[in-house]
């Protein structure tokens, strides 16, 4: 079943496709489509955005959509940057100078108060009949400087252990264990159903 993914992020895009084929889906994403929509998301919470981008995509198409809203909470800074993740360091910020506002934020604090998480919120419409959404987390905690060469965002800071930042991740290691995976694993139980 094709099933188009709401986004333009390459990073998620490669995800999406590596957990969502073996599934049986024919993900394809927005460009690939066609669709070169921006849509505001203007949610509250990452469930709120998934939908927001989910339905608006739905609504063009009439086609199976999966759309996510991810992000990084740290305990310490009251859960920011939250769904502000991707724009936590102005609009057009690299993750370069995302990370490096983060690691401004965090200079000095205890490896204990560091605890930080991973969300993602999918939103899958299949159709007028058919919508399910569903979440997944990763927890860890912020580094003191980036580390690794993998993956995307603010995984070179994002520490699984002392050794191991989300960005020394194989893409088949992360896809086992990241948010999203954890997401679109529950997403398929639901599906299955």
């Amino acid at each position: 079943m094709k099933v188009i993914i709401a986004s333009n992020n390459e990073g998620k895009i490669k995800e999406f496709k590596a957990l969502l084929s073996p599934l049986g889906y024919e993900p394809v994403s927005m460009r690939e489509a066609g669709i070169t929509a921006e849509i505001a998301e203007d949610g509250t919470t990452f469930s709120e955005n998934a939908h927001i981008k989910a339905k608006a995509i739905y609504d063009m198409v009439k086609t199976p959509v999966i759309a996510d809203d991810s992000g990084l909470c740290i305990e310490f800074l009251g859960g920011a940057p939250g769904v502000y993740s991707a724009r936590y360091a102005g609009e057009h910020a690299t993750n370069e100078e995302r990370i490096a506002k983060v690691l401004d934020e965090m200079h000095g604090v205890d490896i204990p108060l560091r605890a930080a998480k991973f969300v993602c919120a999918l939103y899958f419409i299949r159709d007028d009949d058919y919508e399910v959404c569903v979440t997944g987390e990763c927890e860890g905690y912020i580094g003191e400087k980036p580390v690794g060469e993998n993956g995307f965002g603010y995984d070179p800071i994002f520490m699984l252990d002392e050794d191991t930042s989300m960005a020394m991740l194989s893409e088949e290691e992360k896809n086992r264990i990241s948010h999203r995976a954890k997401a679109l694993e529950k997403l398929a139980a639901e599906l299955s159903k």
